[in-house]
């Protein structure tokens, strides 16, 4: 368990879970994962005491302090606490602590949602102290996901081993990803330092899946045996005898090659004008697809993820492109950064899928000389270009100026 320490916890019991996830040690020998502690991320409506990010799940821990010790402590979310048959009472009237952890843990997986974070389960651990001795909790409270416990490496351990747990592990490179979702003002941990905390290693599993998976070519034995030759025309046989049974003759159009199973494009309609979509794509490396200074900007800051989509439009009879660039930046301050360097003239921007030869019939040969709009909202930055299909197109001009604002508001995503 790395412990990565960005503020001081707000809560006293909040020392003691930091005490408790020391005692597992680096390495994921006990656990592993990383623990992000006295930490607030974006839209969370409190500072928590720790975010615990594991290879299966994302746990959010709350301290609330006890007014004194308790050998039994009766926790149910919905109702009133308490303390060896005596009630809680705060000063707020707050009958259940349990209700705003459940609102910080409600925050910390819209934050991860909205950032498009690894879906992993985010559960709500309520560390409750000075000291408890027994905490009882309904059946019903147990299966959402929450656990309410005083903090002790035995009691933090069971928990993380009942809550996180994802079919599949996260990896490397999507755990720094989370950390710098949750936590922006602190640097992730290099990706060597993630695997050894027990998150996966995504290129040894992709070689080892491919080993695994690619066919053997085996040469023929010089004196093959009938069996083998036997079974490989039964199966022969079924392949045809299916293909025959999907095909009608009326669908060889459909089966005339990869291009055409590609769906007809559906047109969207933004201020009346029409805009067909011409492909879009997806990929995590933001800096790799662009120029310029923003190419220069994201090779030192963390980029989530980068959309780009294409469409065709025409105005007073003449056809033009649009190319839309989408980037997901950890928080708004990022973005507002980002923002200022791509609105600048002559400061570079996203390459047009044009450019890397996914153009079209009758598109616009490149994106050279576009009039070019920049957009932030919240956490991502948007930049549209608008290029004239024939003839010159000048960066000044007010109608393609026009078209392109009107293209921030088209999706990145084509059905």
């Amino acid at each position: 368990m790395r412990l990565i320490r960005l503020g001081s916890e707000p809560s006293t019991i909040g020392a003691d879970v930091r005490a408790a996830l020391s005692t597992w040690g680096a390495g994921d020998a006990v656990l592993g994962g990383v623990a992000l502690l006295g930490v607030r991320p974006p839209d969370c409506p409190r500072e928590l005491d720790a975010v615990i990010v594991l290879p299966r799940g994302v746990l959010v821990v709350v301290g609330v302090d006890l007014p004194d010790p308790a050998v039994r402590l009766e926790a149910p979310l919905n109702g009133r606490w308490t303390i060896d048959g005596w009630p809680l009472t705060r000063t707020d009237g707050v009958l259940s602590p349990a209700g705003e952890a459940l609102e910080a843990t409600k925050a910390v997986a819209r934050r991860i949602q909205d950032m498009r974070g690894e879906p992993l389960p985010v559960t709500t651990v309520v560390a409750v102290g000075p000291y408890v001795g027994h905490v009882v909790q309904p059946s019903a409270d147990l299966n959402r996901g929450v656990r309410v416990l005083h903090p002790k490496p035995t009691t933090l351990l069971a928990a993380a081993r009942e809550l996180a747990t994802s079919d599949r592990p996260c990896s490397a490179d999507h755990a720094a990803k989370l950390v710098a979702v949750l936590a922006p003002t602190g640097v992730p941990p290099a990706r060597r330092d993630l695997v050894a905390e027990g998150f996966s290693d995504a290129a040894a599993d992709l070689a080892s899946a491919s080993t695994v998976l690619l066919p053997k070519v085996v040469p023929p034995s010089p004196r093959p045996r009938w069996l083998p030759y036997a079974a490989a025309a039964a199966v022969v046989v079924l392949v045809v005898v299916a293909l025959v049974l999907l095909l009608s003759p009326g669908d060889a159009a459909e089966s005339a090659g990869p291009t055409d199973r590609t769906p007809q494009p559906t047109t969207v309609v933004v201020d009346g004008r029409s805009f067909s979509p011409r492909g879009a794509d997806r990929t995590d490396d933001c800096a790799g697809h662009a120029f310029g200074d923003v190419r220069a900007w994201l090779a030192g800051h963390l980029c989530m993820q980068l959309r780009r989509a294409q469409y065709e439009t025409s105005a007073d009879g003449r056809k033009l492109g649009v190319a839309l660039a989408e980037l997901s930046l950890p928080d708004a301050t990022r973005a507002g950064e980002l923002h200022a360097v791509a609105s600048a003239v002559g400061a570079g921007g996203v390459t047009a899928l044009v450019k890397e030869g996914r153009g079209w019939s009758g598109g616009p040969a490149s994106f050279d000389r576009s009039a070019i709009r920049v957009v932030v909202k919240g956490a991502q930055v948007r930049i549209a270009q608008a290029v004239w299909v024939e003839g010159d197109s000048d960066p000044g001009d007010a109608e393609l100026g026009r078209l392109a604002e009107q293209a921030l508001r088209l999706p990145v995503t084509q059905q």
